[in-house]
């Protein structure tokens, strides 16, 4: 991973973060959709935060898509140089797995 990615991926965490406390403060009464079929003018912090708090939640909300986006392709792309340098090894084994017997290694008598 390279160092954009991960500090793409910290500001991605940084704005998951502000979206969610951004969200849980908003009045629901008065903005969005809420707002249209019976909102009050109440509001939690003042009077002109409602419409700061409904403009960064949507800031946020496109920045959250974008980067997610961006840190998918990026994941992307760099997933497969690890996936082709990798490589695979299977056991097989033999043996009674209700009874908690495994024979794959030889018994010694």
């Amino acid at each position: 991973m390279g160092v954009l990615s991960i500090i793409l991926l910290v500001l991605f965490v940084i704005v998951c973060l502000l979206l969610v406390f951004l969200v849980a403060v908003q009045d629901e009464n008065s903005a969005g959709i809420g707002g249209i079929f019976g909102g009050s003018s109440d509001s939690t912090f003042g009077s002109g935060t409602s419409t700061f708090i409904t403009k960064a939640t949507t800031t946020l909300a496109i920045l959250f898509v974008v980067l997610s986006l961006v840190l998918a392709v990026l994941n992307r792309t760099s997933s497969d140089s690890v996936l082709a340098g990798s490589t695979t090894t299977t056991t097989q084994q033999s043996g009674e797995w209700w009874a908690g017997t495994d024979t794959t290694e030889p018994a010694t008598k």
